[in-house]
């Protein structure tokens, strides 16, 4: 089983999380223990990309990208409640297009 798009999911998820939680602490005025998850999640995200499936890091950090913009508007949506508009909609398409070609794309030797 490929745990690519397992790992780009939860990846996407950790950062956005852990990132979230310094926004929370230095923009919305919550308390630094808010930090304390919020690093966790980002040493998991950190982990999470490992099991990606590619020969070389930049590759994987490159289409990951794609993932992290999608990702992202799902939770401009979910948790902060604004629907993302055509926009938005249109440029991560294009985003997880360029982040399958990245990855997925024949190599030559």
């Amino acid at each position: 089983m490929n745990l690519t798009p397992f790992a780009y999911l939860g990846a996407a998820l950790a950062e956005i999380a852990g990132c979230f939680s310094f926004w929370a602490w230095l923009r919305l005025g919550r308390s630094p223990f808010w930090l304390v998850p919020g690093m966790i999640s980002l040493a998991l995200f950190a982990w999470l990309l490992t099991l990606v499936d590619s020969d070389a890091a930049g590759r994987t950090y490159a289409a990951y990208g794609g993932v992290y913009i999608a990702a992202s508007l799902g939770w401009l949506w979910a948790i902060e409640g604004l629907r993302p508009d055509r926009w938005d909609i249109t440029g991560a398409s294009i985003c997880l297009v360029g982040a399958a070609i990245i990855l997925l794309g024949p190599r030559s030797i």
